[in-house]
């Protein structure tokens, strides 16, 4: 009977322990917050009966009724009435998983057409009924909420990393250096697919494609929908768990500053998008931005299963020219000529309206759209470098398989010249072969010798003695002595 090996266990609560179950922590503080919503709050009353004795002081739990114990009338009897207010746990745990700072807007205050909505939109009947929409703003609650996601992300994580590209990667057999890429790809594809759906289904359903002008209209834009607030939540929610994941993962640390760098980018573009008030413009950048990392990340996929497969890079290369360049136009568009349209912004904090009104600044706005142009520059020019320095490669390499071909042509042309012409070098020895018009060939065998036919002498052979053509015996006749 075959014994199943044990896994080697670790201490508890160290390095390892935390590496190995850093999946199953974070899904039993989860499971905790979702368990808390169970309980809506509790009363509690206790009635506390104390004695008094001559000596001591003795607490008994007894019922307000009791006029003796034991022979002892002489006692004292308070009630305790302890009283836990309704609601206190689930309101709790709503503030991790729900956005907070929620406001009622009255309909008549909105202009649906910046929204693009419409008043006959059966989607929000129930908004017109009531007259007033339920919208969000951000604080410093929502911390706390990307808190409870970090850990959601890890577990996803987790298990894509599991039940996914560990079973690939058994199939593969790839080195330490293409496994780590390999399982890189393989999240940020999970992790962009979603989001390109995900961001596409709320600029669609909120109308920004269909109303470009709601991009700029009616800055700052500080009461988003839920699903908006929801969206950039779990975007730095997700970047922000990328940073232990380095540690969890055991990153090589040459690859640690090219993703903290990568990391740092996405936190302050979103950041930024979602506290300057810029979220509408935010949703279609990243969906553009996500768009060309999901073909560069599907094509690095591809090619380490398959390295003559480099199809998808082109696409890559296409779609990544693309959208560099719908997002400068879109940055110049709205920071360059919609913004300074928008009346004077002033602070509000009621309203959550933090740092929009830097945009009233001519030179803010000016210097965020140069640090935005260099930013896209640079990109281009890596991106241009890089594919200049692809095609050398590719060109070298089929130069050079060129030339192999013509030099093995070569070779074999050589070959048949010379076994055509009688000659062929065959593991040292020579060999020479003489042609006889009416004799086989016969070659000796012995190496590192001139292989040379060994020819008769002409005649032919009778009764197993050789005469001449002439029918006279090759021998010298003895003449007899007279």
């Amino acid at each position: 009977m075959a014994f199943r090996r044990r896994a080697k266990s670790h201490p508890l609560f160290s390095q390892e322990f935390l590496i190995h179950n850093h999946a199953d922590i974070g899904f039993c503080l989860v499971l905790s917050v979702l368990i808390a919503l169970m309980f809506e709050g509790c009363k509690v009353d206790v009635l506390i009966s104390f004695l008094a004795m001559r000596n001591s002081l003795i607490p008994v739990l007894a019922d307000p009724g009791i006029s003796g114990l034991g022979g002892h009338t002489e006692f004292s009897l308070f009630s305790i009435q302890l009283h836990f207010g309704p609601g206190v746990t689930a309101k709790t745990a709503f503030l991790f998983i729900l956005p907070q700072y929620n406001v009622s807007v009255p309909t008549a205050a909105l202009n649906w057409k910046s929204f693009g909505l419409w008043e006959s939109d059966p989607r929000f009947f129930f908004v017109f009924a009531d007259g007033e929409l339920v919208q969000y703003h951000y604080g410093l609650k929502d911390l706390v909420t990307i808190l409870f996601y970090i850990f959601i992300a890890i577990i996803l994580h987790a298990v894509v990393q599991e039940y996914a590209l560990d079973k690939i990667n058994r199939r593969l057999h790839l080195s330490k250096v293409k496994h780590s890429k390999f399982n890189e790809s393989g999240q940020l594809v999970a992790f962009h697919l979603t989001s390109v759906i995900w961001c596409l289904y709320v600029v669609v359903t909120e109308g920004y494609i269909s109303n470009p002008r709601s991009l700029w209209e009616n800055y700052p834009h500080v009461y988003l929908p839920y699903q908006v607030k929801f969206f950039y939540l779990c975007q730095l929610a997700y970047w922000l768990h990328a940073l232990p994941e380095l540690y969890f993962q055991k990153v090589r640390k040459e690859e640690i500053p090219r993703q903290l760098r990568c990391i740092a980018l996405y936190l302050l573009h979103i950041a930024g998008a979602y506290l300057l008030n810029l979220t509408r413009l935010g949703l279609i950048l990243l969906l553009l931005q996500y768009l060309a990392e999901f073909f560069f990340h599907m094509a690095r996929l591809v090619y380490f299963t398959d390295e003559n497969n480099e199809k998808l890079f082109n696409v890559w290369a296409v779609v990544f020219v693309v959208t560099r360049l719908f997002t400068l136009t879109l940055y110049i568009l709205v920071i360059g000529f919609g913004l300074p349209r928008v009346e004077s912004q002033a602070l509000d904090p009621e309203r959550g309206n933090f740092f929009s009104f830097l945009f009233n600044n001519i030179l803010f706005r000016m210097s965020v759209l140069l640090l935005v142009c260099l930013f896209q520059a640079s990109v281009m020019w890596r991106f241009i470098h890089f594919q200049l320095r692809r095609w050398r490669e590719y060109w070298n390499e089929q130069s050079s398989r060129k030339r192999a071909a013509a030099a093995a042509s070569t070779k074999q042309q050589t070959k048949l010249l010379k076994r055509d012409s009688g000659e062929c070098w065959e593991g040292g020895t020579v060999e020479v072969q003489v042609k006889h018009p009416q004799l086989p060939q016969i070659a000796l065998q012995t190496p590192h010798q001139l292989r040379v036919p060994l020819l008769p002498s002409p005649g032919y052979h009778e009764n197993g003695v050789v005469k001449a053509e002439n029918g006279t015996s090759p021998r010298t006749k003895k003449l007899k002595s007279p």
